[in-house]
């Protein structure tokens, strides 16, 4: 079928690509798009849009052969984390999705505990609702220069990462420190961005000394009842998905859940319960340019919580929301400005969902979600775009960026040549 195509383009499938005109409009990707065009009438052929501009007038657009011509990438999804379900499900939509535009990407499953597998990209659900699926293939991870993922001794020729774990060391910049160390390019933000976007105490002392509206945050077990009154929100300190999230009405109850949270191990903040107040969430991506998702305001009836996102509807597509949301003009745009002035403060990339709280018309920033839930391609209604087209630009983005790179500068030995002895360092 693609050779077809590709025959119908004067493109030679065996050799490179030939850059040739290509209709100014631009065009979502679809599986076969029937339209003629002044070079080649009544030719059939599918297109993706890259939003890179063109010279004549249009935007730059990409066959299934040239997609094919990028640097293989990977889909990464699981992992040891709470939220490693809904990672699995956001890891399969994106891994079809390529696989349909012609990607052919590599599949990398991190199992529960811990184990790297290679699977196919046309897995279900079920296929891993007991654990590692049918047919995966072992693999290790070395986090060395131009190590890797390897296939017994062959190391997999995976260049770019599309990392859908949520949660956990997916998240929290571990596995992004791994890949850095490995010089591999991958999507979201560096180590330190993903960790401090999911460090909510970290995250919300910076907004609110950046001067972004935020709610009261502080943490649980130390120094005493906070300064504000009940009822309390408490939350996990790293983690996401309202996972371990509770509403309390004293502080005494708050301190106990830190000894009986599974998902509060590693701390948890209090903030204000906003009574009356409902949760408004837009998704932004950071390529071709900055551009913001619209606007939904989840239904929920206390919080917005993993139930509710997760567990209804047949997962958080499904789950109730009005889309876009029903705003006042200048809410809504005071929204959008926030929303990008917390991109570019804090090293958001790829695609993130910046999540705020509203009551009477003031808003609240409340958490950057660095990797939302179906990467939150159901959000792109206005501007309509393209679950697949959202994906292939991730890929696209990957391509254009290059692997962290670190500096021995000054590390040229002459501390080491006039140092002491070491037993004299030692006293």
């Amino acid at each position: 079928m693609i050779a077809r195509l590709m025959r119908a383009v004067g493109t030679n499938p065996g050799g490179p690509v030939r850059e040739t005109w290509r209709p100014p409009e631009t065009v979502p990707l679809l599986p076969e798009i029937p339209r003629g065009d002044r070079k080649y009438p009544g030719v059939s052929y599918p297109l993706i849009s890259l939003g890179r501009s063109y010279p004549l007038g249009g935007r730059r657009q990409f066959t299934v052969r040239e997609v094919q011509a990028m640097a293989k990438p990977a889909v990464v999804f699981g992992g040891p984390s709470p939220e490693h379900d809904i990672s699995v499900l956001t890891g399969l939509q994106a891994a079809r999705l390529l696989a349909e535009a012609g990607a052919d990407p590599a599949v990398l499953y991190w199992s529960k505990t811990g184990g790297w597998y290679l699977v196919a990209a046309d897995g279900e659900a079920d296929d891993y609702a007991a654990g590692v699926p049918p047919k995966a293939r072992e693999l290790r991870f070395e986090a060395r220069p131009q190590a890797g993922w390897f296939l017994k001794r062959r190391r997999l020729e995976v260049d770019t990462v599309l990392v859908c774990c949520h949660g956990g060391p997916g998240e929290d910049g571990t596995l992004q420190g791994a890949m850095d160390l490995a010089g591999i390019r991958y999507s979201g933000p560096d180590a330190a961005g993903s960790n401090l976007l999911m460090d909510k105490l970290t995250f919300g002392a910076l907004m609110a000394a950046s001067g972004f509206p935020c709610l009261p945050r502080v943490p649980v077990g130390t120094g005493g009842p906070p300064d504000f009154p009940p009822p309390y929100i408490v939350k996990p300190r790293f983690g996401g998905s309202s996972i371990g999230i509770e509403v309390v009405s004293d502080y005494e109850t708050a301190v106990a859940l830190l000894g009986s949270s599974p998902h509060l191990d590693r701390g948890a903040v209090i903030e204000p319960y906003l009574e009356g107040g409902r949760d408004l969430n837009v998704a932004v991506r950071t390529y071709p340019q900055l551009e913001l998702s619209a606007i939904e305001a989840p239904v929920s009836e206390q919080f917005y919580d993993y139930r509710e996102k997760y567990l209804s509807g047949g997962g958080i597509e499904g789950s109730a929301r009005e889309l876009p949301a029903s705003l006042p003009g200048e809410v809504e745009e005071r929204l959008r400005s926030m929303a990008r002035r917390v991109t570019e403060l804090t090293g958001i990339r790829s695609m993130a969902r910046i999540d705020f709280l509203e009551r009477d018309g003031e808003l609240w920033i409340n958490e950057v979600n660095t990797i939302p839930g179906s990467l939150s391609l159901y959000l792109w209604v206005d501007p309509p775009i393209s679950r697949r087209q959202l994906v292939v630009d991730l890929v696209a983005e990957l391509e254009a960026a290059a692997p962290r790179r670190f500096s021995v500068a000054g590390a040229d030995g002459t501390a080491l040549r006039g140092a002491a002895a070491i037993s004299k360092k030692l006293g």
